[in-house]
């Protein structure tokens, strides 16, 4: 190869900013949810070349939705898994513009969801069609309890069970996903915020510090499982409907790393100190009101910078 490299006059100099990776680049990916793997020769092309035994986690369900940070996650474990399940509750991908009963219609909503449809497909991308690994059950949201067992029967036959933007689980599911040890990404961060919207709540109350995200144990309480871990977007200036969206990212990618290297298994579940609690939030507490006064705030990166650096020390928080 070098006396090709000679031969040719070829000057890998002149040429590797065109063909290598920085460290900025690097950077960028990890910021926008993407898990970086360091590449060795020796490994087979295909995880599924391995026993089952030297890989882990074969075969991943996820009862999710179908947003594209619903299909980001699909995504993350698609590249970890052999088989993703994925059971979709559908909704319209443009809330506060087309009404699915999800969001209101109203002037001021649509031009909240405008601003969060925008983030999200900064960090995201667009939708996208799913990895060749991937099985979807696609049902409409609110549906997926009311299934007989047997018809997930595939999906709950797995070591590793993931919740994401699914409707309130109930009855003969919720029973089965908690004997399974089901996992719920909860969009907030527990004990301080549960409920709905956590993340605009946390920001509402200018506590950018505590946008992110707590995996933890599914349980019949909304967000009230015991937790396994935090996952935090980059401590830094960022605007406030972006650091939300970056939130999710991080969730995505501690998640997949934890699931892929096995930890997820040995993680020791830590109980809610409910005495922490800053709210605890319903769809109903989001209303056309909160929403205008939120947006007239015109919060900027500068100013999510300033409340971060002057955020008090969380010591609820599992890094």
């Amino acid at each position: 190869m070098d006396a090709i490299i000679v031969d040719r006059t070829f000057s890998i100099p002149k040429i590797k900013d065109a063909v290598w990776m920085s460290d900025e680049h690097l950077r960028t990916l990890v910021k926008g949810g993407q898990t970086v793997w360091l590449h060795s020769f020796r490994h087979p092309t295909r995880l599924a070349s391995l026993p089952a035994q030297d890989h882990g986690i074969v075969n991943i369900p996820v009862f999710t939705s179908n947003q594209p940070r619903h299909l980001a996650l699909i995504r993350s474990l698609a590249a970890i898994g052999d088989t993703v399940f994925a059971i979709q509750e559908c909704t319209t991908v443009l809330p506060g513009i087309l009404k699915d009963g999800s969001s209101g219609s109203s002037d001021i909503m649509r031009a909240y969801f405008a601003k969060m449809l925008a983030a999200e497909g900064r960090i995201f991308g667009a939708l996208e069609m799913s990895a060749p690994n991937v099985r979807t059950m696609s049902l409409q949201m609110g549906d997926v309890s009311s299934l007989p067992l047997s018809t997930l029967r595939e999906a709950l036959n797995a070591d590793v069970i993931v919740v994401f933007g699914a409707s309130w689980i109930k009855g003969q599911l919720i029973d089965a996903l908690i004997e399974r040890k089901a996992l719920n990404i909860h969009m907030g961060i527990s004990p301080y915020y549960r409920g709905s919207a956590c993340n605009f709540w946390a920001l509402y109350d200018g506590n950018p510090d505590l946008v992110g995200a707590t995996i933890h144990l599914l349980s019949k309480g909304l967000d009230s499982g015991d937790m396994l871990f935090h996952a935090l977007p980059p401590r830094e200036a960022c605007e406030p409907f972006d650091l939300g969206m970056y939130a999710v990212a991080a969730a995505h990618q501690k998640l997949a790393e934890a699931i892929a290297h096995n930890r997820i298994l040995d993680a020791k579940p830590i109980p809610q100190d409910k005495s922490l609690e800053i709210r605890y939030t319903r769809n109903s507490d989001f209303t056309d009101a909160i929403a205008a006064e939120y947006l007239a705030r015109s919060l900027d990166a500068d100013t999510i910078g300033k409340l971060l650096a002057s955020a008090p020390e969380r010591h609820a928080i599992l890094r």
